[in-house]
């Protein structure tokens, strides 16, 4: 069992969630983020997750069964708190060779009050979608210091009605590639390329197509400095190509670039605890507009194992 406790601050409710998910192991292409969504306030969060496992010999080698439950509890925004849940299947063949089947499931995440295209609707409206995503990985050891995986998912967007028409069934592949550069330090790269069609495309009406071709790439360091502290930094780059072909729909002819930056330092208190602190820092830009939008969070936890 494993078990884990982050308190944030961040300065946007609005992307908090997004920017905490823009990583090659989460869910880096997020839905389609209105900029009127966006600067919403600051808050501190409450992250819990709890992860349970158990593993068992069959005649193609040893599989482990695992759950993970994890919550986003927000102190003053209390409509944006919402909770996941991965379950996840591995079987390893070898010691070099490994199969990764995981489902995640993000229930009712509100990302705003928005603006609905629907006929008849006005004012703002609750924006709120729910994600299921299978994936698949495939990791094989080429040498004690090198591991190569392929990833593949498939998933669905599913908006609440005043948005259906932003529903979206999506694809992804990528590799992944992490190398122990030396004793204590580990490099990883990662590349995913992503297409996703939305119900709008066939609504030309509502001109609100959020179909794209993404390009997502991660660059991510792991330092051991002591037999304590430890430094982890990564770099994200995303790259949304919106493919609406719709006269008057915004997205026409767009596209949003998202730069991240994450960084954490972390202290070991016990054989199976440590304590960690953190910061990430987020810029996204439309095409269309004329500003970026910026979120910055910062965090202090721990985890253990047990």
């Amino acid at each position: 069992m494993q078990g884990r406790g982050i308190l944030f601050y961040t300065d946007d409710v609005g992307i908090f969630s997004a920017t905490r998910r823009l990583s090659r192991d989460g869910d880096p292409t997020q839905p389609a983020i209105d900029t009127r969504l966006t600067n919403q306030g600051s808050d501190v969060i409450f992250e819990p997750d709890l992860g349970l496992s158990t593993s068992f010999r069959n005649r193609f080698g040893t599989t482990e069964l695992s759950a993970k439950g994890q919550g986003f509890i927000y102190t003053d925004h209390t409509r944006f708190s919402h909770s996941t849940l991965r379950l996840q299947a591995t079987q390893a063949f070898s010691r070099d060779l490994r199969a990764r089947l995981r489902f995640y499931y993000a229930p009712s995440l509100f990302l705003g009050d928005n603006e609905s295209r629907q006929p008849g609707s006005t004012g703002l409206t609750k924006e709120s979608v729910s994600s299921y995503i299978w994936s698949a990985r495939l990791e094989r050891n080429l040498t004690p210091e090198v591991e190569v995986r392929l990833l593949t998912r498939y998933g669905l967007r599913r908006y609440n009605q005043a948005f259906e028409e932003r529903d979206t069934d999506f694809w992804t592949v990528g590799p992944h590639f992490e190398w122990r550069v030396a004793p204590g330090v580990k490099l990883g790269l990662g590349y995913h390329y992503e297409r996703g069609l939305a119900d709008g495309r066939n609504q030309p009406q509502l001109k609100d197509d959020v179909s794209y071709v993404n390009h997502y790439g991660s660059a991510d360091v792991e330092v051991e400095l002591t037999k304590r502290v430890s430094f982890a930094t990564a770099f994200h780059y995303e790259r949304n190509n919106w493919t609406s072909g719709i006269p008057g729909d915004e997205r026409q002819g767009a596209h949003e670039n998202i730069f991240q930056g994450d960084a954490v330092v972390y202290y070991r208190v016990a054989e199976k605890a440590r304590v960690g602190l953190g910061v990430q820092r987020s810029s996204r830009k439309e095409s269309f507009d004329a500003s970026s939008v910026k979120n910055t969070n910062v965090g202090f936890g721990i985890e253990a194992t047990y």
